[in-house]
């Protein structure tokens, strides 16, 4: 079993070993060299800025790849996307999607429709909480934030464990009823190989995807 926290300590990072109390979410991609990287590192940005940098509110993100290149570095397009937002590349390590992963996963976006069909045949009774990350935002989208707990300072966790639990829950019921317009709506394409550009674009589809997500799971609307 890789050790906790493989793929995701860095400079920077706060919690490399999670706290007992903790929401796992699991960015998944094909190789985790290029768009899980890019969202994994770029879903913790936005978590520091809004929850003020030190206090991770137990959310802890990880990414993986289903042909995942172990021990690999992330691209280099991929890591200058990254600076291009003022996300930190920098210590991350590429792994292979394991059992483990998903196990202990409470919330697991994939980068496509193949991706979150992977995870789910996998088992663990992966389907109630494995989404496409276009799919989830979708799904958040249309959850009245009065409905979820509202964030509690006086615990530990800031109440956000509670939080992103129904959250999940309530994008799970919403989904039969919620559909893509199109295919093609829930696909973030993979830029390997392509030129920085691609991978802008990419980067650009994957903070938009993000922004709703983060603020669902924090109750923290983005900062100007």
């Amino acid at each position: 079993m890789p050790p906790l926290g493989r793929g995701i300590a860095g400079p920077g990072d706060h919690h490399p070993v999670p706290p007992a109390s903790a929401f796992r979410i699991l960015h998944v991609s094909t190789g985790n060299v290029c768009r899980s990287p890019i969202t994994e590192r770029l879903h913790r940005h936005a978590l520091q800025r809004r929850l003020g940098g030190a206090h991770s509110g137990g959310l802890v993100v990880e990414s993986a790849g289903t042909w995942g290149h172990e021990g690999a570095p992330m691209e280099a397009h991929a890591a200058t996307v990254l600076g291009d937002y003022g996300a930190d590349p920098a210590g991350f390590i590429g792994r292979e999607l394991l059992d483990e992963h998903v196990i202990r996963a409470d919330l697991v976006l994939t980068a496509t429709r193949d991706h979150r069909a992977q995870v789910i045949s996998m088992g663990h009774s992966a389907g109630l909480r494995t989404f496409t990350l276009k799919e989830f935002n979708r799904l958040v989208r249309a959850i009245d934030p009065a409905t979820l707990p509202e964030p509690d300072p006086d615990l530990p966790d800031g109440g956000l464990v509670e939080r992103a639990r129904a959250l999940v829950g309530a994008a799970a019921a919403l989904r039969g009823w919620l559909l893509a317009p199109n295919p093609e709506s829930d696909e973030v394409h993979d830029p390997y190989g392509a030129p920085i550009t691609f991978f802008r674009s990419i980067g650009d589809e994957i903070n938009q995807a993000l922004d709703p997500v983060v603020t669902a799971l924090t109750g923290v609307p983005a900062r100007a």
